[in-house]
C-alpha cells in the first residue's frame, strides 16, 4: 500500500485514531492474517465466526505492524471504525485515486478467472511492475485487498471480479474503475442465485459498463452473450475467439498428447505461432483473453506469441498435471467445479488419453439451485460419450453424475458412488496403474483430500 498517515487512514475509512499520534505512518502492506503481517503494516482486525481478528492485535503489533484497523479499541496504535470491510473499500478506492499512470484491469467470467489473471499478470509484467497476486481474490474482501498491494511503483493492477447477483461487480467497479475489462464466458456457475445464464450476464457485464470510453472491452466472440455485450460498453471493442468475427483470433488448433493446445494466432492481418505450456483445450480461449488484454495495454504483436507460450498456472489447483513416479499421469483441478468447468476438464482428461486407462474422481457442485440434478446429470453423461473408462464419485449429493453415464447406451465404463474422499482413496489405492491418466474435480474442498492423496508429499500444495 502507498503509505498513509493514520491521520489520513481515519479520514478515508470514517474512523478515529487511538493510542498512536495521528502522524504515524503506515508504509507496509495490508493483512487480515496476523501471520502475515510485515514491518509498517496495517492488521486489519475481522470479528468472524469461529475467529476474532481482535484477539491477534497484539500479536501483529509484536510482528511488526504499524497500526490497526478494528471496530473497538484493542489497545494498540490504530484506527476504530464501525465496519472494517467498508473501511477497506473505502482505502482501495481512495488508494487507486492517488495512483497515477496506473492502468486497471477488471476481469470476470464463469469459468476461467482466475487461470485467465494468472497469464495477464505474466504477459502484463513484461511491460512494467504488475500486481496480480495468486488465488481467486475476487470478493467484497479480496477485492480491495489485492488492490491495497498496489503502490506508486506499479503500471498495471490486475483485478479479477465474482459477482453472486446484480450489483455485486458494479460495487467491484465503483472501488477500483477498470480502463480495459474483460469478459471471458457466461456459464453455469451460481444459477442457483442468477437464475438463469442471462441473468448471469447481466450481472457480468456491468464490468463493461463501468469502462470509459478511451479503455477497451476484451470479449469472447464465440460466446453470444458475451460478444452481445458490446452494445452496453462506451468502449473501444476487441473481439477474441475462434470465429472469423474475431480480432483476435486462433485458426488450426491442435493438441498434442499432453493436453498442450497449438495455434496460428492472428491480429491485424499479421500471424504467429503459438504453442501453449499448459494443458486442455479450453486454455486455448483463456490465453486468447490475456492476448486481447495485452494487446490492448501496449505489448507489440511480435512479443506476443512466445510470451504466450511461456505462461503458467500460479494459482494452486487449477489444470495442475503432474506425473507420479510409478507413471501415472494426475490432473488436480480441485479449487472448484461448475458443469462448464467440468466439460473442460473432462475434454483436456480424454485428449491427454492416448489409450490410457482414464479415471474421472469427480465431486459435488454446489450453487446450482434447481438445476442441480440436471448439472450433475449433464456431467455423467458427458464422461460417458468421451469415453472414461472409471467415474468415481463423492457423496451422495453428486451421484445424479453417476445416473447421466449409466444412461448413455453403449458406455462400457464403471461408474461407482462413495460416501466421502476416503472412500475414493482406498478405491484408488487398490487400483492404480502405472499408465493412468486420472482427472479429480469437484468444489473445493470436497476432493482435495482425493488428489492430495495421489501427489508425492513433497509437491503438495
Amino acid at each position: 500500500m502507498i503509505r498513509l498517515t493514520l491521520a489520513e487512514i481515519a479520514e478515508i475509512s470514517g474512523g478515529r485514531v487511538v493510542h498512536a499520534e495521528p502522524s504515524l505512518a503506515v508504509t507496509g502492506g495490508v493483512e487480515y492474517d496476523s501471520r502475515k503481517i510485515g514491518p509498517g503494516g496495517l492488521f486489519v482486525a475481522f470479528e468472524g465466526e469461529r475467529v476474532d481478528g481482535h484477539e491477534y492485535a497484539g500479536t501483529a503489533v509484536a510482528a511488526g505492524a504499524a497500526a490497526v484497523l478494528s471496530t473497538r479499541d484493542t489497545g494498540q496504535p490504530g484506527v476504530v471504525v464501525e465496519e472494517p470491510l467498508a473501511a477497506l473499500a473505502a482505502l482501495a478506492q481512495a488508494v487507486v485515486a492517488r495512483l497515477d499512470g496506473l492502468t486497471v484491469v477488471g476481469l470476470t467470467g464463469s469459468n476461467g478467472k482466475t487461470t485467465t489473471k494468472d497469464y495477464i499478470g505474466q504477459l502484463l509484467a513484461r511491460l512494467g511492475p504488475t500486481v496480480a497476486p495468486a488465488g481467486s481474490l475476487n470478493n467484497e474482501l479480496g477485492f480491495p485487498y489485492t488492490v491495497l498491494q498496489a503502490s506508486t511503483e506499479t503500471r498495471f493492477l490486475v483485478l479479477e471480479m465474482g459477482a453472486r447477483g446484480i450489483g455485486h461487480i458494479r460495487y467491484l467497479t465503483d472501488i477500483a474503475r477498470p480502463s480495459i475489462g474483460a469478459v471471458l464466458n457466461i456459464g453455469a456457475a451460481h444459477l442457483g442465485e442468477f437464475g438463469s445464464v442471462e441473468g448471469t450476464a447481466q450481472a457480468k457485464g456491468e464490468l463493461v459498463e463501468a469502462l470509459p470510453p478511451d479503455g477497451f472491452a476484451v470479449l469472447n466472440a464465440d460466446d453470444p452473450l458475451v460478444a452481445g455485450m458490446a452494445s452496453r460498453t462506451a468502449a473501444k471493442v476487441l473481439l477474441t475467439g475462434e470465429s472469423e468475427l474475431s480480432d483476435v483470433r486462433a485458426t488450426d488448433v491442435s493438441v498434442d498428447a499432453t493436453g498442450r493446445a497449438s495455434y496460428t494466432l492472428r491480429f491485424a492481418g499479421r500471424t504467429a505461432e503459438v504453442k501453449l505450456a499448459v494443458a486442455g483445450r479450453h486454455q486455448v480461449a483463456n490465453t486468447l483473453a490475456a492476448a486481447g488484454v495485452a494487446l490492448s495495454a501496449g505489448l507489440p504483436f511480435d512479443e506476443l506469441a512466445a510470451a504466450l507460450g511461456e505462461v503458467g498456472i500460479a494459482s494452486v489447483r487449477r489444470m495442475d498435471v503432474f506425473t507420479r513416479p510409478d507413471g501415472a499421469v494426475v490432473i488436480d483441478d480441485t479449487y472448484n467445479a461448475n458443469p462448464s468447468s467440468m466439460a473442460a476438464a473432462l475434454r483436456a482428461l480424454a485428449s491427454m488419453a492416448g489409450g490410457r486407462r482414464t479415471t474421472a474422481v469427480l465431486g459435488y457442485m454446489a450453487e446450482l439451485g434447481e438445476h442441480e440434478i440436471s448439472g450433475h446429470e449433464e456431467v455423467g453423461r458427458l464422461a460417458a460419450e468421451l469415453g472414461v473408462d472409471r467415474l468415481i464419485v463423492v457423496s451422495a449429493e453428486a451421484a445424479p453424475v453417476a445416473d447421466g453415464a449409466l444412461a448413455v447406451d453403449g458406455w462400457k465404463g464403471v461408474a461407482t458412488v462413495v460416501a466421502d474422499q476416503a472412500a475414493a482413496i482406498e478405491i484408488l489405492d487398490g487400483d492404480l496403474h502405472g499408465g493412468d491418466v486420472v482427472l479429480v474435480k469437484g468444489s473445493r474442498y470436497r476432493t482435495w483430500d482425493v488428489v492430495d492423496s495421489l501427489r508425492p508429499e513433497e509437491v503438495r500444495p
